[in-house]
């Protein structure tokens, strides 16, 4: 094993020992480790540029050579430390300044629960048993939505006869058929794009497609075909909440496409989860807080008429449908003691409203303001 593998290996071994979500590699310095939402330095020596760079050439897998010489910057997936129970680390190595650096996200070696994830399960596995449409999991980049997307892909595995098909950049959590039949297939390994992998899937017989970012117009357009051809699809989209989502839907068009897909998408989507990672009260670790949006007939009706803005009041009406907003989470989870109300003001989109609401304060129709 070269120095610089030494190096890496032991440095990934304490990341895991120490539950860090990711681990952050800047040349020429120690390196830091995410824990519970925050950076934190490690006590080691400095990684020289020459370790990082030989650390990536001796990881990187041949098919993306090319792209870290041409483009540099490069993910894959580095796993040679699965022998000793420690998962996989997903890898961004870039340059900045003329230096390498590189960020590692660890993958657990086993797809969670959604016990395991501190998640209210009651109404995303109802949305894991549809027959078609499109669920997104919307939220900023770290806020959990591949736990949560393979939460969802665990739960169809153990219950369901199914044929399971992946399309990811790169592939994060891996599955052992249980019920299910899944395929993986990895960006730049497997196939060369999401669009070229969502057009070739539908001839592979899947009865659920996950797709790991919807990126473009392309891959948004086939993804309705497999929804509407009877396929339930799952894919991550960066939103802050469902307005924000499905806005960025129609932002995949032209202007002049934009009010003929209003009846398409609200016919397709089924809902949208958008969450937040915040920390929690007890043993540290953070927990996600959930926006969840049932798209029911009046939201079916919002979407098409192009009422967005209006979203927000669908999901104060859809509780019932297992909608909810992102203040109706947070105040269960203070009444559950499991968040602090100082760290849900902090990170909720309307914090007077949440007041209001802890004041036990709500809306005459009983739903919780905000």
């Amino acid at each position: 094993m070269s120095e610089a593998l030494d190096i890496f290996n032991s440095l990934l071994q304490l990341a895991v020992e120490n539950k860090a979500s990711d681990i952050h590699v800047k040349s020429n310095k120690p390196a830091y480790l995410r824990l519970s939402g925050n950076l934190d330095a490690v006590e080691m020596d400095a990684i020289s540029d020459k370790q990082v760079l030989a650390f990536v050439n001796e990881t990187v897998p041949q098919q993306f050579e090319e792209d870290w010489k041409m483009n540099y910057q490069v993910d894959y997936c580095y796993n040679d430390l699965e022998a000793k129970g420690l998962g996989r680390f997903r890898v961004n190595a870039f340059y900045q300044r003329g230096t390498p650096s590189i960020v590692f996200r660890h993958i657990k070696d086993k797809p969670p629960t959604f016990e395991q994830l501190n998640y209210d399960a009651s109404a995303i596995t109802k949305l894991c048993e549809l027959n078609d449409g499109i669920v997104l999991i919307c939220g900023a980049t770290g806020s959990g939505k591949s736990s949560t997307l393979a939460a969802m892909i665990n739960h169809i595995n153990q219950n369901f006869d199914l044929h399971v098909v992946t399309l990811e950049d790169p592939i994060e959590y891996i599955y052992k058929d249980i019920k299910s039949l899944i395929n993986q297939r990895e960006v730049g390994l497997d196939v060369l794009s999401f669009s070229m992998g969502l057009k070739a899937v539908l001839r592979q017989d899947p009865d659920v497609i996950l797709v790991g970012e919807m990126r473009d117009a392309h891959t948004f357009e086939t993804a309705i075909h497999a929804a509407e051809t009877g396929h339930l699809v799952f894919g991550t989209l960066h939103a802050a909440n469902a307005q924000q989502a499905v806005q960025r839907l129609f932002d995949f068009f032209p202007p002049e496409q934009q009010l003929g897909m209003r009846r398409t998408i609200a016919g397709c989507l089924r809902a949208t989860i958008t969450q937040k990672l915040v920390p929690a009260m007890e043993g540290g670790g953070r927990m996600p807080v959930v926006e969840l949006f049932i798209v029911d007939l009046l939201g079916r009706t919002t979407i098409q008429e192009g009422n967005f803005d209006r979203i927000p009041a669908v999901i104060e009406a859809g509780g019932d449908m297992g909608s909810k907003s992102f203040n109706k989470d947070l105040y269960n989870l203070i009444k559950a003691g499991k968040i602090s109300k100082a760290v849900a003001l902090e990170v909720s989109p309307n914090p007077q409203a949440l007041e209001m609401n802890l004041k036990g304060i709500f809306l005459s129709s009983g739903g919780i303001v905000g």
